[in-house]
């Protein structure tokens, strides 16, 4: 068996290990599903990742009320193809979004593929009421609002990014919208995403149908603007930081206030029980705001460690042991296959993502082997002088990984078992290993840009 024919046959595993899954009840009851997705967030700019110059009670509790996950990757560096490849759960290029979607089109790198069926579509026909209050960032018109993929409930940002947090419009434009009504709600973007999200949760209280929110906050993203008397006692506390990382820190406290506004919620209207949640990050921390990426080099934009290895955690009070730590390398895109089989939703046909339910609710579960052996790939296209409208690419896989800064620089290559910093590039000196995690990547393009003709 050859090497191409090898990595054939794990893609292929892979797709119908998710496509013929078999689906375990897990409760009688499905559970509510609460997905909260920070953006920007670096890798240890939680207390419970290590960060020791910031206070992260809620989410800290909300982890150490279940599972922190050490070994957790984006889908890409930057927010569009991550998010298109967490409620896909396919890679991003495969439905259309290999970089950022914008509001200016003549720098804008994707287009959501309407074949792609996004999770809430899959959660709405199992009986699920679906919302989203927060940053959506995959399509700005119509038949790509939220509302016209899968949420009965919107209340929140169609761009990326605002350029200010309490007035909360992009290039002059006002993006925040209630379902398709523009609306322009005051204070703060992250207090107003929070207050959508508990109006929610309040309004489902007495409804026995589950539901799932997807709260993307546009915290910590640029620019960082924090509530003043956040950064002040940032600042009181710890004289002598440097100011952009203090704006950064009190940003993310300012965020981890709000989670625990929506966990104090789930519990007084009797939720918390019954409640699925997760909270992770898009992608490593933004370098020019002095993010912390722990010690994994590289940023956001980037596809070294720092700007794809992201925190994760998640809860599940009725049934998921607490203080618990899984090492398994695992994909945004995994969330897609794992949120339906907790459903109890039978998938149509296959995806990219591999269900981790059982690492989840069975304490003594190990690993599927598919975990070890598959290769993750990553995609970022941009346009900018740096990229000219081109890609960039990065497989890993047994500890190895090949990445491409730019789409005019050479590949590289690291071990990751020896060296986890990425210092020794080994390109040029164990020519087998590149060449072998070459071809992966170039069936793997090949794969997401093949014609009809074109099978496998």
């Amino acid at each position: 068996m050859n090497r191409l024919f090898a990595c054939f046959l794990i893609c292929t595993v892979v797709a119908l290990a998710a496509y013929r899954s078999t689906v375990k009840p897990s409760t009688s009851i499905p559970p509510n599903i609460v997905f909260i997705l920070a953006d920007d967030l670096g890798y240890g700019d939680l207390s419970c990742f290590g960060a020791t110059d910031l206070r992260t009670p809620h989410i800290d509790s909300l982890i150490g009320a279940g599972v922190r996950f050490t070994n957790f990757y984006a889908n890409s560096s930057v927010c569009s193809p991550s998010r298109a490849a967490l409620l896909s759960g396919r890679y991003p290029e495969r439905v259309g979004v290999p970089g950022v979607i914008r509001d200016d089109t003549t720098d804008s790198w994707g287009y959501l593929s309407p074949a792609a069926t996004l999770l809430p579509v899959y959660l709405k026909r199992s009986g699920y009421h679906t919302a989203l209050t927060g940053k959506w960032h995959l399509g700005l018109e119509s038949p790509n609002l939220p509302n016209e993929r899968g949420f009965d409930e919107f209340y929140g940002l169609l761009e990326g990014m605002i350029d200010d947090y309490t007035a909360k419009l992009r290039h002059g434009k006002n993006f925040l919208r209630h379902n398709r009504q523009p609306i322009s709600p005051p204070g703060h973007a992250t207090d107003v995403f929070t207050d959508a999200a508990i109006r929610y949760l309040n309004a489902r209280r007495i409804i026995r149908k589950p539901f799932f929110l997807y709260l993307p906050y546009t915290a910590p993203h640029d620019p960082l603007q924090p509530p003043a008397n956040y950064l002040r006692r940032v600042l009181t506390r710890q004289p002598g930081i440097d100011t952009t990382r203090a704006k950064l820190v009190a940003l993310i406290e300012h965020m981890d206030a709000n989670v625990g506004r929506v966990m104090a919620a789930l519990r007084a209207n009797g939720q918390w029980q019954n409640t699925f949640i997760v909270f992770t990050s898009d992608n490593g921390g933004w370098g020019p705001g002095k993010a912390n990426n722990g010690s994994n080099r590289g940023v956001k934009g980037q596809f070294y460690e720092g700007g794809i290895r992201i925190p994760a955690g998640v809860a599940w009070p009725d049934r998921i042991a607490n203080g618990r730590v899984i090492d398994t390398r695992l994909q945004l895109m995994d969330w897609f296959p794992t949120l339906l089989e907790l459903a109890n939703v039978r998938l149509a046909k296959p995806v990219d993502g591999c269900s981790f339910r059982t690492l989840l609710t069975e304490s003594n579960a190990q690993p599927d082997s598919i975990f070890a052996h598959r290769p993750l790939f990553f995609v970022r296209r941009e346009g900018q002088d740096t990229y000219k409208g081109l890609q960039i690419h990065a497989i890993q896989q047994h500890g190895w990984k090949l990445l491409q800064p730019t789409p005019f620089a050479p590949y590289e290559l690291y071990d990751l078992t020896t060296d986890p910093l990425e210092r020794k590039n080994l390109a040029n000196t164990d020519w087998k290993k590149r060449d072998q995690l070459m071809k992966h990547l170039m069936e793997h393009i090949r794969r997401g840009g093949r014609v009809p003709w074109q099978k496998g």
